[in-house]
This record gives C-alpha cells, sequence and structure tokens, in this order.
C-alpha cells in the first residue's frame, strides 16, 4: 500500500502526540488507530502498524525511565515476561474470541479506574497496603492484562496502573514505571506475532514509531519532573476520554443513549 507524504506526515504527527500522552497516562492507541482507519489503511495493516509504533513508544519511555533509575528489574523482569507472554496469546486469539464482551466491559473498567484515582486524594503521596502476593501478580495479574493488550487494547496502562497501586500498594511514580515496562513487554508480544504474519507498513511504521519515541521521551521527562500533580488529573481525562471514545464507536446501549443528546 502506497502512502502519500502528507498524510504520513499527519499520522506521524498524531503519533508524536500519542506518545508524550501515552508515556504518562496510556491511551495512545485509542487516537492513533482510528486515524490510521481514516486514512485508509486496512484494518489487519492498522493494528499491525499501529502496534509496533506504540510498541517502540512504550520501550522509549522504560528507557526514559530507566535512566533516572525508576525501574526495579529485579521484581519486573518476571512480570515482564509473563506480560509478554499475555501480549502473545492475546494476539493469537483475536480471531478466536468474542470481542464483544471486551467492547462492552471495557468502558466499565476505565470509568472505575478513573472513579479510583480520582476518589483517592492521598494517591501518590506514599506506599499503599499490598493486597496480593508479587508473586500472585506475576503469576496471574501481569498475563491477564497483557492478553487484553494482546486482543484488545485500549487502556492497558491504565489497567496497569491500577493494578500496581491498588494490588501491591506501590505509589504512583513506581506504578507509571512499573506498568510501562509490562505495557512495553506485552506491546512486543503482540508485534512479535502482527510481525510474523507480515501486515506491517514498514515505511509509516517507521515514520510513526521515530515521532513516537520523541513524543514518548518528552512525556516521560513531563512526568519524573511534575508527579503526581499531572499524572493523576491526565490520568483521569484519559480513561474518562477512552471510555466515552469507546461507548461512541462499539454500539454501547450507553454510548447510543449520549448519541441522542
Amino acid at each position: 500500500m502506497e502512502i502519500e507524504i502528507a498524510t504520513l506526515l499527519a499520522l506521524a504527527t498524531i503519533a508524536l502526540l500519542a506518545g508524550f500522552f501515552d508515556a504518562i497516562a496510556g491511551g495512545g492507541g485509542l487516537v492513533t488507530l482510528p486515524a490510521l482507519f481514516i486514512a485508509g489503511v486496512d484494518p489487519l495493516a492498522a493494528m499491525a502498524t499501529n502496534k509496533f509504533q506504540a510498541s517502540s513508544a512504550s520501550v522509549s519511555a522504560v528507557l526514559a525511565f530507566a535512566r533516572k533509575r525508576m525501574i526495579d528489574w529485579r521484581a519486573g523482569w518476571p512480570m515482564a515476561v509473563l506480560s509478554f507472554a499475555g501480549g502473545v496469546a492475546g494476539a493469537l486469539s483475536i480471531s478466536l474470541l468474542d470481542r464483544g464482551v471486551l467492547e462492552v466491559s471495557a468502558p466499565v473498567l476505565l470509568i472505575a479506574v478513573a472513579a479510583y484515582f480520582a476518589l483517592c486524594p492521598k494517591l501518590g503521596e506514599r506506599e499503599r497496603k499490598q493486597r496480593l502476593t508479587t508473586l500472585c501478580f506475576t503469576l496471574v495479574v501481569a498475563p491477564a492484562i497483557g492478553f487484553y493488550d494482546g486482543i484488545f487494547g485500549p487502556g492497558t496502562g491504565s489497567f496497569f496502573m491500577v493494578a500496581f497501586t491498588l494490588l501491591l500498594g506501590q505509589h504512583l511514580m513506581q506504578a507509571i514505571c512499573s506498568s510501562k515496562l509490562l505495557n512495553a513487554s506485552c506491546n512486543l508480544g503482540a508485534l512479535s506475532v502482527f510481525a510474523f504474519g507480515g501486515a506491517i507498513i514498514w515505511p509509516l511504521a517507521l515514520a510513526m514509531a521515530l515521532c513516537a519515541i520523541i513524543g514518548a521521551q518528552l512525556g516521560a521527562r513531563c512526568a519524573l519532573y511534575f508527579g503526581p500533580r499531572l499524572v493523576k488529573p491526565l490520568l483521569i481525562t484519559v480513561c474518562c476520554l477512552m471510555a466515552l471514545k469507546l461507548l461512541l464507536d462499539n454500539g454501547h446501549p450507553v454510548g447510543e443513549w449520549l448519541r441522542q443528546y
């Protein structure tokens, strides 16, 4: 498929903005994937190309946090491995599972995530009580959310973030860094399946990836500099916008009601 220069530049610019917000609060894919569809890219090629640029951005964000020694590699690498495996399994299962359940439940979960962060005024200032063992989180939660990313995707970073804060008791900045590591891992897992299928449009994917990396670096730096006072409101806003978009796009009854107003 040939991509016009103007279209490529427009999509690359969108990827830069998506990479910036994704590094802080997640949700970049809900900007870039519809943009690829609007540009007339085949759905499978759009998903594969989008996963490549998303993987590039998330890996770039991980490197930015790692340079500041914000990544706990000792505890994180087993989770990352199983998150990668979950992403692979999810991507392989796209044609086997009914996505309707995910399309209906994802907006509800995203609203719950937004409410959780909005109603916890002290969230991010200190660590909280750990409710799940690290082993259980590694064996169950990490691959489960990774699977969700491979088969569907919207809100994966936000789900990882609330899992780290609610279940492992991490403070917000620690949860951002941990969730970005696992998000990058499941992105790469799903990408490996798409790449093997040969569906990626490489010129477009490389251009978008380069801009997404720049955006992710800027977003990671903003997150480190401003901390919870930037992350919390942005995370709540992104979750609500993602939920609203999913409600409107997927024929959800609530979305149909909203369209009338």
